[in-house]
């Protein structure tokens, strides 16, 4: 029992210290790709950066301690982040307080799912999502993924659009407009540099090197340029005017969400007030709220619109500075009066979700980097959940839960069949609940088992979880000392390192297989892909079209199983005679029935047993091979009783043969056996074909010779 609660326990039986050597340069590894990965995942989930070393801190030491496998490397990843962002976009702007709150609720719900599942024993559960499902997905996801760094590999800003494909569009208009060409080689200069090492040596962490270098030359170089200047530093009355007009509308959105949350509030309260009361809300003032709720959105959707507008032509604008002693007065680009010699930089206006101080326009020449990252550890607290905001969250955290599980426990079994541990997937369950919920404690967003990190670990010799503690340890000691040398860490890098993550998940390959196995199998793949990307952000669309799409057809064949008549091959086995084009006996036919006999199949039986009726009208005996019959409900008993009933009434004989254990307990208690008459059971089918020829082939208006040339007992192909 001490065992079960404390699996970290088992580590150290005949724990040596090579051991500990190998877990100590394990982890150290680890952490030296981990640092960089999460904060370049902490902004793919729409946190600042910084929120990934918070996500780096705990889970992967609280996954390891309590969960089964001991090389999974817990944390941030790429998939998770995604659904985070996407999950959270219409509850609040990312990045603000309010998303971030959200993100760490969000860890919370996840998991506390993942833990039920886990002590209840369900981890079955992820045997819902089929694999044509995950591969279509996590395709999409990957592109979507890895396009979605595009703005900041060329050094532009757009405001999203309802689908990531028109989001992509604004990204390749504005590149097209302007493309900051530093950040653009930046980004490149670090892919190159991480494809390269790789090649060179796969044990250089590749990462680390690519973010120490392109950090330390953006220092250098100064590649950051931001200024603030009030709005008379500009020749130009319009711009003004135009900021004017973006901070009426922004403050708009802001009156008329705040008015829109309070009516919302207070219809709720007076729709669960009379609910009490009266047990029925009064029709005319819901309905009046309503429409005061939807009159607002409308008002709100219109000021968001003009504010993306105005927001797209101030990011659009190009300024060229000239200094005049001290101070700064900016041109439009193209309108320079002659005579006068600029910075030679191109300047541009950063526009964000919030109005403009006049006086503090920020401007920059330069390229994003991550900025200041706060020193310290995270406070450790509860995050504010409720059941409200639980609620509201749950559907997404079970879809995270899910995905993020199964990405965790395929990359534990995988890990598992080459060390020979032993993988206990609801334990595994509950070490990645703990790390959510301890995790969300100390500011983490979602997180999951990492493919990328954990071969990392595996190959870097890790014996126990021991690795991942001292990963943990290391990202400890990066938040208190190392926090300032991130500060000049290009987004362009960032960017580059989530690009260079997310390439591996994409396996066209998966599609091939898929197809070749089942054809449906191909089809619901593709079409999980297809519907993924075009509904992007909203990615949970994909995964329950698939999940329907799977089901439904694991539903049509569960209602139609095979249904196949048997004869007699070449080999002297009996075989589906459609299938094998073998010819079959007039008088005995021989039914196999592959699945378990239930109300959703059991009148399918009876209409194969009438079609077979109808194609041989000398039939006089029926036997029914049950070797594929697993179970049978009272449905499926009743069904069998009718088809037995009218056999008999008919003048035609019934037997079984193979019947399971299990079924033969169902008409046990139902009497059907007697009804049967147990002398018409059979242990195997080849008996029962025996005695069947033996029976039938002796009645009246049967030739004499009738058995020597029976399709059953001899090879005869059809024509």
């Amino acid at each position: 029992m001490l065992f079960k609660f404390f699996p970290f326990l088992l580590w150290f039986q005949g724990y040596k210290t090579e051991s500990f050597k190998l877990d100590l340069v394990a982890g150290v590894t680890v952490a030296l790709v981990l640092i960089p990965q999460s904060m370049a995942y902490a902004q793919l989930a729409g946190l600042p950066a910084y929120y990934g070393l918070y996500a780096a801190f705990l889970p992967p030491m609280v996954a390891a301690l309590f969960g089964s496998s001991r090389q999974l490397g817990t944390g941030p990843v790429a998939v998770v982040s995604l659904m985070s962002a996407a999950s959270l976009e219409p509850l609040a702007t990312a990045g603000s307080p309010d998303f971030i709150a959200y993100s760490i609720v969000l860890a919370m719900v996840v998991g506390i799912f993942q833990f039920s599942l886990g002590v209840l024993r369900l981890g079955m559960v992820v045997n819902f999502l089929s694999h044509p499902v995950i591969n279509g997905f996590t395709n999409a996801a990957a592109i979507i993924i890895a396009s979605s760094q595009f703005s900041k590999f060329f050094g532009v800003y757009v405001d999203k659009a309802p689908h990531h494909y028109e989001t992509m569009l604004r990204v390749i208009e504005a590149a097209y407009d302007y493309t900051h060409r530093p950040t653009l080689l930046y980004g490149i200069g670090a892919v190159i540099i991480m494809v390269l090492l790789k090649r060179i040596n796969p044990k250089i962490p590749a990462v680390l090197v690519a973010v120490a270098i392109t950090t330390l030359v953006s220092w250098a170089t100064d590649f950051n340029r931001d200024t603030y200047v009030p709005s008379s530093a500009f020749n130009n009355s319009e711009i003004k005017e135009k900021i004017k007009r973006f901070n009426k509308a922004v403050t708009l959105i802001n009156h008329h969400g705040q008015e829109r949350a309070d009516l919302g509030k207070a219809a709720a309260d007076l729709h669960n007030a009379e609910l009490d009361v009266h047990g029925a809300p009064p029709p005319i003032e819901i309905l009046e709220m309503e429409a005061k709720l939807a009159i607002l959105t409308g008002k709100m959707d219109h000021a968001k619109h003009e504010a993306h507008l105005l927001r797209t032509e101030l990011r659009r604008m190009k300024f060229e500075g000239v200094q005049q002693g001290e101070q700064y007065t900016f041109y439009i680009q193209g309108n320079i009066p002659s005579g006068i010699e600029t910075d030679q930089r191109t300047w541009r206006i950063k526009v964000g979700n919030k109005p403009i101080d006049l006086e503090k326009i920020l401007l920059t020449s330069g390229g994003a980097i991550v900025g200041k990252v706060p020193e310290g550890l995270p406070s450790l607290s509860m995050p504010d959940i409720t059941i409200k905001n639980f609620l509201q969250l749950l559907p997404t955290a079970i879809i995270i839960s899910l995905l993020g599980f199964m990405e965790a426990i395929a990359i534990a079994k995988a890990m598992a069949a080459k060390t020979g541990q032993k993988i206990d997937a609801n334990q595994e369950l509950i070490g990645q609940g703990l790390a959510n919920i301890i995790g969300s404690c100390g500011s983490s967003y979602a997180s999951s088992g990492s493919f990328s990190r954990s071969a990392v670990n595996l190959q870097a010799g890790a014996v126990t979880g021991i690795s991942s503690v001292v990963t943990s340890l290391m990202v400890v000691l990066t938040l208190l000392f190392f926090t300032p040398m991130l500060y000049h860490l290009p987004q362009a890098t960032l960017a580059a390192v989530i690009m260079m993550a997310v390439i591996g998940l994409i396996n066209t390959s998966g599609f091939i297989h898929a197809w070749k196995a089942q054809r449906y199998d191909g089809i619901i793949s593709i079409t999980c892909f297809v519907v993924t990307l075009y509904f992007a952000p909203h990615l949970d669309k994909g995964i329950m079209v698939g999940f329907v799409l799977s089901m439904g057809v694991f539903l049509y064949k569960s209602m139609r199983p095979v249904v196949a008549e048997l004869s007699m091959n070449e080999e002297n086995v009996l075989k589906s005679s459609e299938h094998y084009r073998l010819k079959g006996c007039r008088h005995i036919s021989v039914v196999r029935f592959d699945g378990a006999l239930f109300f959703a199949n059991a009148s399918y039986l009876d209409e194969q047993v009438a079609k077979f009726r109808t194609e041989h009208p000398d039939l006089r005996a029926i036997l029914l091979d049950a070797r594929g019959i697993n179970d049978m409900d009272a449905s499926g008993e009743e069904a069998l009783a009718m088809i037995v009933g009218r056999l008999r009434a008919a003048g035609l004989s019934f037997a079984m043969s193979s019947v399971k254990g299990q079924v033969m307990a169902v008409m046990e208690r139902t009497h059907l056996i007697d009804k049967i008459g147990r002398e018409n059971f059979y242990p195997d089918t080849k008996t029962a074909v025996a005695a069947l020829i033996e029976q039938v082939h002796q009645q009246d208006g049967i030739p004499e010779d009738g058995c020597k040339n029976c399709p059953l007992t001899q090879y005869i192909p059809t024509n």
